[in-house]
């Protein structure tokens, strides 16, 4: 049973990872108490080693951590330049 919302934000390559018809690189995906970061993004099915960069609300974030209803969640991969 899902009881929360959270908001989820992927960013540069991640985008391709959210389901068609998400607006802005943002999809709002219903979750039970207890998800965790990872949860997540096992349930979009992004490799983890694709994601380099985790915010919570802002904050930097580790994938073990739990979300409440109402979370931002910004997801990034790893950034290259020179």
């Amino acid at each position: 049973m899902y009881a929360m919302k959270i908001e989820i934000h992927l960013f540069a390559s991640l985008a391709k990872y959210l389901p068609a018809g998400s607006l802005d690189k943002t999809v709002v995906m219903e979750i039970s108490h207890g998800t965790s970061i990872m949860d997540v993004i096992s349930r979009i099915e992004i490799p983890r080693e694709d994601v380099k960069l985790i915010f919570l609300n802002g904050i930097h974030a580790r994938d073990a951590e739990t979300l409440k209803d109402g979370d931002r969640l910004g997801l990034f991969p790893p950034i290259g330049g020179g």
